[in-house]
């Protein structure tokens, strides 16, 4: 491992979007912002700045969306700067204005205050984030050469077309980890190794941005048509790398040891979650139910389960594997619960069952019922494969088979059976459903 000195303050961006995205995480986004949903008993963005936390040197953490500040992101901000002493802040894009667009806006405040690094997160992964292990090829890289900056990449399974079109692209030099080539969601397969998300930008990546912004404002101002109304600030940052990539700027750090995904549909919530509850038990974190330090729990618990110790949960109960149970929600007698998420506030009444499922916020689910989803993780017959963000439906319009979700505040009834379904909130079901988006 590589053995260098993290000098100075050190900027943190994280990208958070906006409501206009994360529209295939809908219901639970109607409740919450996607990053502010809970896997493994927290906020994605929190598994992020626990991250951020572990590194040296860290002078800032900057959210920077489109959201409308509010009060659940301005208490979320709040605890996060208690439990985490860092200083945080959130910066709101006036329009969406992509991935680059907005670090371009915002660049006066990012760069401020003598920063070595800006390091940049998208908010909708989730990994065990490397960013010492990146930080010091940062900075060996940039004793080489002034103006580097790194990208952290994972390799993907070749078949894998669909995952591979979803990503960035990268072309990648084995001995000098040299981005030589790279295509942001290309139509056909350009390489197996794929962005994950997480940069590293040496400060003069803003000369970069400035260039691209020039670039766009020429092209508008060439166009007659209804593209010259374009924002020139709208810019993304694949189409940034796209243009450095090969002039010896643009470095890969390869993610091996670590899981990786990005969070885009809802399905992909349950599989970040048994990912990070894995990751507790790999770190022997008192965050697992059967790892806590005087659990209050007598229920009969199987593999790895995350519970809020505020929920309440019956010891005739069975638990796991890969469960998340969060603050005050009651667990009946005789509840089965695997391979699912149950939100705050929620009540399972006795003998229910529920498997590959969320069950969203203060729902209510009856006597005897059955919430079964199906499962959608990737291959594990593949070597490098990820977990696919697909659509919906079949070409035919059918439903494809995926968990169950049930909004906010449903309530089902005793002794039905919800099965592959997406039910929207505050609804009052009667009867079984299978397969159904219910509106």
């Amino acid at each position: 491992m590589l053995e260098t000195k993290i000098p100075v303050k050190i900027k943190v961006v994280i990208l958070v979007g906006g409501p206009q995205r994360g529209t295939r995480f809908r219901p639970l986004s109607l409740e919450v912002p996607k990053p502010l949903f809970p896997v493994a008993g927290f906020p994605l963005l929190e598994h992020h700045i626990a991250a951020c936390k572990m590194v040296e040197d860290i002078g800032e953490v900057i959210l920077l969306g489109y959201y409308q500040l509010n009060e659940i992101i301005s208490r979320f901000i709040d605890d996060m700067k208690r439990k985490y002493k860092l200083n945080i802040i959130y910066f709101q894009e006036y329009q969406p204005l992509g991935t680059a667009g907005g670090l371009y806006h915002f660049r006066d405040q990012i760069i401020s205050k003598h920063a070595s690094a800006v390091i940049v997160i998208h908010a909708d992964i989730f990994c065990i984030l490397p960013l010492n292990e990146m930080l010091s090829l940062f900075y060996l890289k940039n004793k080489l050469k002034d103006g580097s900056h790194i990208v952290l990449g994972t390799q993907v399974h070749m078949g894998n077309v669909t995952t591979q079109s979803e990503h960035g692209n990268m072309v990648v030099d084995p001995s000098s980890s040299e981005i030589k080539h790279y295509v942001e969601k290309p139509e056909n397969s350009v390489s197996a190794i794929i962005n994950c998300g997480v940069y590293i930008f040496h400060p003069s990546i803003f000369k970069s941005l400035s260039e691209m912004y020039m670039h766009n404002l020429q092209r508008a101002n060439e166009q007659e048509d209804c593209n010259s109304s374009r924002n020139p600030e709208l810019m993304f940052i694949g189409n940034l790398f796209s243009r450095i990539a090969g002039n010896n700027q643009l470095f890969c750090h390869m993610l091996y040891k670590s899981f990786w995904g990005s969070m885009k549909g809802a399905g992909s919530a349950i599989f970040a979650n048994k990912q990070y509850l894995a990751a507790y038990k790999s770190n022997s974190s008192i965050q697992l139910a059967e790892l806590a330090s005087n659990p209050p729990f007598k229920m009969e618990i199987i593999g790895d389960v995350y519970i809020h110790p505020s929920a309440q949960v019956d010891p005739t109960a069975k638990i796991g594997p890969n469960v998340s149970i969060g603050c005050h929600c009651i667990i009946g007698p005789g509840v089965r619960i695997r391979e699912s998420i149950i939100l705050d506030g929620a009540e399972l009444r006795e003998n229910c069952c529920v498997i590959y499922s969320i069950i969203g916020w203060r729902c209510l689910i009856g006597p005897w019922s059955r919430i079964e989803g199906t499962s959608s993780e990737p291959n594990p017959n593949y070597p490098h494969t990820l977990f696919n963000n697909e659509s919906l439906f079949h070409s035919d319009g059918k439903l494809i088979p995926s968990i169950t979700i049930l909004g906010c505040n449903v309530t089902i009834p005793r002794e039905v059976i919800i099965l592959n379904s997406i039910v929207l909130p505050h609804k009052e079901l009667c009867s079984s459903h299978k397969n159904e988006i219910i509106l």
